[in-house]
């Protein structure tokens, strides 16, 4: 069985490594392409305000990579601002680009799921009353967190840092997709992102007998998206590559 790694292509391709590294057969298929924002304005001018805020939400490995691209040269991360992360991707880019791990504020280790609700479990304790946050995402998202944490007072931006686009897939790109979709027993979908699945529906570009392909989803929310695409067989596992792991092994050939 083959593992098709959604993921854009910078994460895809890590996955894909360590996948591998445990003897399994991944292979990247990027079904969301990340681009930066339309407008890069805003972007630089939260890097000048940046001290100001008490706390900057990132909801994705794609919105600390697109922030941190942008960082003006020898700016550093403020001490005093803590940085919100939702899982363990984002935390990790977080670091590497700089941010001391101290000022990082992320889901518990055991967290059933890495998600903005799980970050709020961190958060809830503090007084977000009149607190500035800023909270970097891609264009649209959901508003859950931003919407709680208003609720308690906190004085909420948004900044749309990048845009999610449908990719455009090479030959050897459109060869895989072609081979999954004519021997879907043989292939997983590893799906980390309900809108790889739209664009995936999107790029099949033909009728497609989805109850025979299997999934692997990492939220609920992208299990249900798979679901309604067809997708019978789904399984869910947490986004850690040990967690990964050892659904893929566990299931039968």
């Amino acid at each position: 069985m083959r593992v098709l790694v959604t993921r854009p292509a910078p994460q895809a391709a890590d996955w894909v490594a360590r996948l591998r590294e445990g003897g399994i057969d991944a292979v990247a298929l990027p079904l969301i392409c990340i681009a930066p924002a339309a407008d890069a304005a805003p972007v630089d001018q939260a890097w000048s305000n940046l001290s100001s805020f008490r706390l900057v939400v990132f909801v994705s490995p794609n919105a600390a990579e697109q922030f941190m691209h942008a960082r003006p040269v020898g700016a550093v991360w403020p001490a005093g601002v803590l940085a919100g992360s939702t899982g363990p991707g984002t935390s990790h880019s977080l670091r590497r680009q700089g941010v001391p791990a101290a000022q990082i504020v992320e889901p518990a280790a055991d967290a059933a799921q890495f998600d903005s609700e799980a970050l709020w479990r961190q958060l809830q304790p503090g007084d977000w009353r009149a607190a500035p946050v800023l909270i970097v995402r891609g264009e649209g998202g959901r508003e859950w967190l931003a919407d709680t944490l208003r609720e308690r007072g906190a004085e909420v931006e948004l900044l749309a840092a990048y845009r999610r686009q449908a990719p455009q897939l090479d030959t050897p790109g459109r060869t895989l997709l072609d081979a999954a979709l004519a021997s879907p027993r043989e292939h997983l979908w590893f799906f980390s992102s309900s809108e790889a699945i739209d664009n995936l529906a999107a790029l099949s570009g033909r009728a497609v007998e989805w109850s025979q392909g299997r999934a692997l989803a990492t939220h609920p929310r992208i299990a249900a998206r798979a679901q309604h695409l067809g997708l019978v067989d789904v399984s869910l596992a947490r986004p850690t590559v040990a967690a990964v792991r050892a659904c893929i092994q566990s299931m039968p050939p």
